[in-house]
């Protein structure tokens, strides 16, 4: 059976949802409220069904609204509910009016700002802010962040943790850190990248039982990919098979004192399916690159011409770890340039073609042909501004790094973003900590590789390749823990997550 599509929004498209499934589908805001703050007070005494004493924070707007109902809803079920409203009741409008009244009607007990001892109350409710949030917080409501962020109870989040951009998932000033996120008609791209997975905590998302085309009226909506994309991507293997089906890679790179990272690339590769694996290395170290891994087959390269004859029979060029950045360096970078075969940059190689992209003819480099892999710094280098600018819009500068190089562009970091050049974007909400160590890119580059040499399209040697790398990462995580996790820790745990049951 088919796994549905996890698709993502911005706030604006969001906001068309509601629009849509109120005027095109005939539902009332105030239905769809409803809803919403049923689905928060049910997901919220199923994560902490202890708690008995809840304190609701109510803002204006939709989002203060959704709050009033949870209030009336938890009270409704013998809970002891208090609502702490930052913007007066009277002064609401519309469905958050509504909302508001019939808390009022059901006999609530509601509290002007400020609300100083919290300790009585074992769960807290934002509804403070939605995703409409375009500036920093302040005032009122950034003490009330800081106050429910300083408190022992357990925190849950009404669409979105409020202070957290819904398009970009940075923190405007301050946020609410919540351990549960329950969103609803489109799950908001912010929660799954940058500090969104922090603020978040566990997410929940609700439909509202809207129906689909609802979703169906935004097209250029991104996905969430999981675990799921590999075996839709990497169907079993046919038994008459051999080493040839299954492609052939070329890692070029190490460069002296960085022989680690090619060898660390190659061994993923084989360890994501490809059937057979060159590396082509510095002379200095080529004797010892395989030692430990004698499947890799190895050749010391001193000069591009011992590269060429290579480069027109394999299927796939993985180059740029360890490559370093001096004349060898940027010699084996532009011969790698000129192949036919499908590339995949990283590293180095990506630092390489910032400084030379703006001197070499299209003829020169594999337009639309290859996948790059920056992490914040070096996308930071391709675009020409700061890694603080990349990480402030993550989907929005690995879109313009797709389309300013015609590639699909692998950005790594928490929630890492996969673009192309047409504007399609996802984003992998797998992974963690620990895989922030040396070497860890490098792995994910081997990994895109094999799969690319095994016959998947760029968009999906990419995306099946982040799920992969980051899937394994968890299972090492959960075995070793985070601190101290190695790179070939990851490696270990491919085959594991490449052939799922």
């Amino acid at each position: 059976m088919a796994v549905e599509t996890q698709r993502l929004y911005t706030a604006g498209q969001v906001q068309r949802l509601d629009k849509c499934a109120i005027e095109d589908h005939g539902i009332p805001g105030i239905d769809l409220m409803e809803l919403a703050g049923s689905s928060v007070f049910e997901q919220a005494r199923l994560k902490f069904p202890q708690f008995r004493h809840w304190l609701v924070f109510c803002g204006g707007g939709n989002n203060g609204g959704d709050g009033y109902i949870v209030a009336r809803l938890a009270r409704e079920a013998g809970l002891d509910v208090v609502v702490c409203a930052l913007k007066s009741m009277d002064s609401l409008s519309g469905d958050s009016a509504t909302a508001a009244s019939r808390w009022r009607q059901a006999g609530g007990e509601t509290r002007a700002w400020p609300v100083l001892d919290i300790e009585p109350y074992d769960l807290v409710v934002d509804a403070l802010l939605g995703t409409g949030l375009d500036r920093s917080v302040a005032g009122h409501y950034g003490d009330a962040i800081e106050l429910i962020n300083q408190a022992a109870a357990g925190v849950v989040a009404v669409d979105i943790p409020s202070g957290l951009n819904a398009d970009t998932g940075q923190v405007m000033g301050k946020a609410i850190e919540a351990d549960l996120t329950v969103t609803f008609i489109g799950r908001k791209r912010g929660l799954y990248t940058a500090d969104g997975p922090d603020f978040a905590g566990r997410i929940k998302f609700s439909d509202l039982q809207t129906p689909d085309a609802v979703r169906d009226s935004i097209l250029d909506s991104g996905i969430l990919i999981r675990e799921n994309i590999i075996k839709e991507n990497l169907p079993p293997r046919r038994r008459n098979s051999h080493k040839g089906s299954f492609g052939w890679v070329l890692g070029v790179g190490s460069n002296t004192g960085m022989s680690g990272a090619l060898r660390l690339c190659g061994e993923a590769a084989l360890r994501s399916g490809a059937g057979k694996v060159t590396l082509a290395t510095h002379p200095a170290h080529a004797a010892l690159l395989n030692l430990a891994c004698p499947e890799l087959m190895v050749r010391g390269v001193e000069r591009q011409e011992q590269l060429q004859n290579l480069l027109q029979q394999v299927d796939v060029v993985v180059t740029g770890t360890g490559l370093g950045r001096d004349s060898w360096s940027e010699e084996l970078f532009r011969v790698c340039m000129k192949t036919p075969a499908r590339v995949v940059l990283d590293a180095d190689g990506l630092n390489i073609l910032a400084g030379l992209f703006a001197e070499m003819a299209d003829g020169d480099i594999p337009l639309g042909n290859w996948i790059l892999t920056p992490h914040p710094a070096e996308a930071g280098r391709l675009l020409g501004i700061p890694a603080s600018e990349v990480q402030h819009d993550r989907v929005t500068r690995a879109q313009q790094l797709a389309q300013r190089y015609n590639a699909v562009v692998v950005l790594k970091g928490c929630g890492t973003v996969i673009a192309d050049h047409n504007g399609r974007y996802a984003i992998c909400p797998l992974g963690n900590p620990g895989m922030a160590s040396a070497g860890s890119g490098d792995v994910l580059a081997g990994v895109i590789a094999a799969l690319l040499a095994q016959g998947l399209s760029l968009w999906e040697a990419a995306t099946t390749g982040v799920v992969a790398h980051a899937w394994a990462g968890d299972i090492a995580a959960g075995l070793l823990g985070e601190r101290g996790m190695l790179a070939s820790d990851i490696t270990q745990q491919l085959p594991r997550v490449l052939n799922p049951a």
